[in-house]
């Protein structure tokens, strides 16, 4: 099974967990969209990989038509019931792969990807397709997690990702996601990088992670040195782990 296969098998098992999920329903991020977003008047925007549709909801209100889409079908149903509910009618919904847009050249003014690119085998065909189906001069706005610059704990937070999720591809750096946004065209506008607490318990039961995995991840990250769990933030009590902390990207850029 690839990586997108796990995808699929992943978020159509868990999709409704998706869409009540607090961290993806809310977040500072979804007013930093809005604060980005709202200036451009877009006309046509397209959401990525909308997973719960959160994204296309902080947008509907002031562009023209969102375009969401999603490359598993189950993640999408659950998303246009969601923003049905939310009284939204300028949206549709596509299904469709990141890193091949059913999507015609320069069509669309605003292109957005919320905590989804990770999930991506080629980010740089993802970043090539966004650039080719937005207008010139138009908006695009990634947030994701992403990983640490130093390469030891870069590889440690990947392995614990991969591990609790098979659909997780990779949480890249900031300085490697700059590079590839601007080696691609686009010139960046804004940056803000903040940290992600992530509490174990709710991480795992999000993703259904089997009860043997959980306790196998638990032992290794307790069992880190201690300057990898000062890096990462985990916290503990009587030896049980309750939280550690990543690391989340919030990216504008445009095709100038």
């Amino acid at each position: 099974m690839d990586t997108k296969d796990h995808v699929k098998a992943q978020f159509g098992a868990n999709a409704s967990k998706y869409v009540v999920s607090p961290r993806h329903a809310s977040g500072q991020d979804l007013k930093i969209l809005v604060e980005w977003a709202q200036p451009e008047n877009a006309v046509q925007a397209l959401d990525i990989a909308t997973g719960g549709g959160h994204c296309a909801l902080a947008l509907a209100s002031f562009v023209g038509e969102v375009t969401t889409m999603d490359i598993t079908t189950e993640m999408l149903q659950e998303a246009e019931a969601f923003l049905t509910k939310k009284g939204c009618t300028n949206i549709r919904y596509v299904v469709g792969d990141a890193e091949n847009l059913p999507f015609s050249k320069e069509q669309f003014d605003m292109v957005s990807c919320r905590i989804a690119a990770h999930h991506f085998p080629d980010p740089d065909r993802f970043v090539e397709e966004a650039w080719r189906v937005l207008k010139y001069g138009g908006s695009f706005i990634l947030m994701d997690n992403i990983s640490p610059e130093a390469d030891r704990i870069d590889t440690l937070y990947n392995d614990i990702e991969q591990r609790r999720d098979p659909s997780h591809f990779r949480a890249w750096k900031k300085t490697e996601w700059i590079r590839r946004i601007e080696l691609t065209g686009f010139r960046v506008e804004q940056l803000m990088q903040t940290g992600k607490p992530f509490e174990f318990a709710t991480w795992c039961a999000r993703m259904n992670v089997p009860e043997q995995v959980q306790q196998e991840l638990e032992t290794d990250m307790l069992n880190w040195p201690e300057a990898d769990r000062q890096q990462l933030k985990v916290h503990s009590e009587n030896g049980k782990l309750l939280s550690f902390e990543g690391s989340y990207m919030m990216l504008k850029a445009r095709k100038a």
